[in-house]
């Protein structure tokens, strides 16, 4: 055996130190208020600290791009084109009244009319409000990311300190508390879920896995440094309901189910995602699908159809958009959670965007990827808010139950209500779409006609 010299003994000791008085902060403030739902308030001073520092920040940007007369870059929140909501029909009418001075319903068909498809078409070009949807929302302030906003630029040694000293804190003190936090939460939720998955049915069982998940839920939103505010949680999801809610990012789940008790719906994966799964299924009965399930919608639906009919089983967390969008608006619905017949309890998300952008553009970023750029941001600040539960209406279907929930929950979060399919991330325009257009102007045409001819 080899002897230590006194400085190297000197090292270990200390060393042996730091790591017992880190895992005990790391007991004291976060695991422990962790179990019991109870928060110190730290990070939101935190937060109050961060910002006044962002306001700093974006006032030296703004001066010293006027002492150089440097343009700044302004996001334009509505877009580029002021577009008036009107119809078609109304638009067509317009076009021909100052064109040719004639009444709509004197000719079936004008040449002008093909003014009001080429306007609409590089209009779509210039400012299409769906694809826009899919990039990372642009910041009006600086928040010391320099992948938040186009005015990142050398303007003074301060400000210049100040971003170093920010990468340094963020890489070299919240990055690894956070790897460390977020192992943490998983391996007690793979550990807990497994060992409860062994007790029988029960009301001890059904306990200790709430509290199990609940717990490894709240970790991994310390992880983040997750500063949420839930409000009307009085409308909180029941059991043999569905909880349906828009899609920013992975982590929606994770907020959520650090504050509630949820069935998980989703597909069977693989690697460390299928370990966690399958550890989960045992404590709680979460729906799973094989891949080769998924597409089959009858399946999937009698499968749903099934849990919510039994009113002891928790509710189902559904997020119909299926895909991630921006946090700036709510797109199409997918009907199939609305045809279950079961009572929904919606539930708006809305993020802000000043201390990390929580949107997960996964046509660009790989999951590795976007799990370190949550990790090496500020803070992920967000509300959530739980609205009055809703039921089908007799005279409703399947979609217009969905548009008037999807509906709701624009609206409480100050989203844009968009009646498109998120499936355009990757997919181009299903030909429904152009031929809706055809049809409204053949209408309009026809129409005109039919009613001269009844004349």
């Amino acid at each position: 055996m080899f002897l230590l010299l006194p400085f190297d003994s000197l090292v270990v000791n200390l060393l042996g130190i730091s790591i017992t008085v880190l895992f005990t902060l790391l007991l004291v403030f976060i695991i422990v208020p962790a179990i019991f739902g109870v928060s110190f308030g730290i990070r939101k001073v935190y937060m109050k600290t961060l910002l006044k520092i962002f306001q700093w920040a974006t006032l030296r940007i703004e001066r010293g791009a006027k002492e150089k007369n440097h343009p700044l870059y302004k996001p334009y929140v509505n877009g580029i084109i002021a577009k008036d909501p009107t119809s078609l029909e109304e638009e067509i009418k317009e076009i021909r009244r100052s064109g040719s001075g004639k009444a709509l319903d004197a000719p079936e068909f004008e040449l002008s009319d093909i003014f009001y498809f080429c306007r609409k078409g590089i209009e779509t070009i210039m400012d299409d409000e769906v694809t826009k949807r899919f990039s990372a929302e642009e910041l009006e302030s600086w928040n010391l990311l320099s992948r938040t906003n186009y005015n990142f630029q050398y303007i003074s040694l301060r400000l210049t300190v100040l971003w170093g000293l920010g990468v340094l804190i963020r890489y070299c003190f919240l990055l690894p508390l956070r790897i460390a936090l977020a192992f943490t939460g998983i391996s007690l939720l793979v550990t807990g879920t497994t060992v409860v998955g062994y007790l029988p049915n029960g009301r001890c069982k059904d306990f200790l896995s709430k509290h199990v998940h609940l717990m490894c839920y709240r970790i991994c939103v310390r992880a983040l440094t997750a500063i949420i505010t839930y409000h009307d949680r009085e409308n909180r999801p029941r059991n043999g309901g569905i909880c349906v809610a828009n899609h920013t990012s992975p982590i929606d789940v994770i907020i959520l189910a650090s504050d509630g008790y949820y069935a998980m719906v989703g597909q069977i994966h693989g690697g460390l995602m299928g370990v966690i799964q399958r550890a989960m299924v045992k404590a709680c009965p979460h729906v799973w699908f094989e891949r080769s399930e998924v597409r089959d919608r009858h399946l999937v639906a009698r499968r749903l159809t099934e849990h919510v009919q039994d009113k002891s089983k928790l509710p189902i967390l559904i997020f119909p958009e299926g895909t991630c969008i921006n946090n700036t608006s709510v797109m199409m619905f997918k009907k199939g959670s609305f045809e279950i017949g079961a009572t929904v309890y919606p539930v708006a998300i809305k993020y802000d965007p000043q201390f990390g952008d929580a949107f997960w553009n996964s046509s660009k970023y790989g999951m590795v990827t976007y799990l370190l750029r949550m990790m090496t941001s500020w803070a992920i600040v967000c509300s959530v808010w739980y609205l009055p539960p809703m039921t089908r209406q007799p005279e409703e279907d399947a979609v217009q139950f969905a548009n008037r929930v999807k509906s709701a929950i624009a609206r409480q979060g100050g989203l844009v209500d968009l009646l498109w399919d998120g499936g355009l991330k990757r997919e181009k325009v299903k030909d429904a779409f152009k031929e809706e257009q055809q049809k409204l102007y053949s209408k309009m045409i026809v129409g005109s006609h039919e009613d001269r001819s009844r004349s």
